[in-house]
């Protein structure tokens, strides 16, 4: 039998809902913001080139194991007291980074971060969708695809911004979103409590993938369009700051961050305007967006034309926001509440195998290869697969 919970007041679940949407989008925001700081990190710490992509690379493999060992605890202790504990580690991985003299220190905020943000990933998406209006019905996939790229726009531009305006924005940016995050542990507990204790926590702690039978065949047949989508995003994330940098010329930190901005920014405005349509049209809208943009932005970077770029980046941004959105509209109806958790968790896993392990070669590329030719490459291989999505979402009929 499904478990149950009284069911709170509709003004309570607003407020919950409202509460979850703002902390996915805070959460995102921290995961951008160290970003346009790596530059002068590396400077400042004396690192060589590959660190950073160690860096990088420590924050996805902590974010995967956490998302396999946590990624359904959630189901089975409640939504607000995993979300408040993941919140209040996020609060230390940041404080972590604002203290960072040294790459092991750099090292360990990262993996705090991305084991705090594999845990708040699974369960915030879940209670996104578990309190989803009633009189909105499909409004949480929106909301699971808008309010994270937000989240890392915001976070990107306002770090950048800060670093051309002041001389040591660091103690500003990460002392502020420590505050952020301890608010944030101490307010989702005003939201309802939507998943209620089951048996089974210690065993969920076992690695593995869940996903309910009744959801496995959207599952599959969505696949190919979140390992596109989010390849396509670890593409901008780990090569967009250094393309702007070192083929435009361009030396402004706010501009070496626009390329996120932009991309994010963008595929959170489509997703809002497709919301109403079915979710294999938004599907393949998205995929057929990704490969075209992520051409256009090859064929910008032949030219070395700035603006051109930035108009592929909102062409591929559109498909970035709109494919994945596509997918849990598909997946997430299909699941009852306390399976929630553990679905979003195996959809994570996709995306974030799709966008850490490509940005990890790229960085190990670069330097042997060059910049350019691993940007050629590396967007050719994801233009490829992004058209591959769309022929396949559009043959089938799911």
């Amino acid at each position: 039998m499904e478990p149950t919970l009284s069911s709170p007041s509709e003004a309570r679940r607003r407020t919950g809902f409202t509460l979850v949407v703002t902390a996915t989008t805070a959460m995102m925001a921290g995961a951008s913001a160290p970003s346009p700081f790596y530059p002068t990190l590396q400077e400042q710490l004396h690192l060589l080139p590959v660190a950073t992509t160690g860096v990088f690379a420590v924050y996805a493999v902590a974010l995967l194991g956490a998302l396999l060992v946590f990624g359904s605890v959630s189901d089975h202790l409640g939504r607000r007291p995993v979300i408040s504990a993941a919140f209040i580690l996020l609060a230390a991985s940041v404080t972590a980074f604002l203290l960072a003299d040294s790459l092991t220190t750099l090292l360990l905020a990262r993996i705090l971060q991305g084991i705090a943000s594999g845990v708040l990933l699974t369960s915030l998406s879940a209670a996104i969708a578990d309190l989803e209006p009633e009189d909105k019905p499909g409004s949480s996939a929106v909301w699971n695809t808008v309010a994270p790229l937000g989240g890392l726009a915001v976070g990107a531009l306002t770090s950048g911004l800060l670093l051309d305006l002041l001389s040591e924005p660091r103690t500003l940016v990460f002392v502020s979103l420590t505050a952020i995050y301890l608010a944030m542990a101490a307010l989702i507990w005003l939201a309802p409590e939507t998943s209620t204790r089951i048996p089974g926590a210690a065993a969920s702690l076992r690695p593995h993938l869940t996903m309910p039978p009744a959801a496995r065949g959207a599952f599959f047949t969505g696949m190919p369009a979140v390992f596109a989508g989010w390849a396509t995003g670890g593409l901008y994330l780990s090569l967009g700051a250094s393309i702007v940098h070192s083929t435009f010329g361009i030396q402004e930190h706010v501009w070496q961050g626009i390329v996120i901005t932009v991309l994010a920014g963008t595929g959170s405005i489509a997703a809002a305007i497709l919301h109403h349509r079915d979710a294999r049209t938004i599907t393949i809208f998205g995929t057929s967006a990704l490969a075209l943009g992520t051409a256009l932005s090859l064929l910008a970077l032949a030219f070395t034309s700035f603006p051109a770029f930035l108009a592929a980046v909102v062409v591929a941004g559109a498909g970035f926001g709109t494919a994945f959105m596509g997918v849990i509209r598909s997946v997430s109806p299909l699941v009852h509440d306390h399976e929630r958790a553990g679905t979003f968790a195996s959809l994570f896993i996709v995306a974030y195998i799709a966008f850490g392990i490509p940005a990890v070669l790229a960085g190990l590329l670069a330097p042997v290869l060059s910049l350019t030719t691993t940007t050629y490459l590396y967007g050719g291989i994801v233009t490829v697969f992004a058209a591959y999505a769309a022929v396949m979402r559009a043959r089938s009929s799911r």
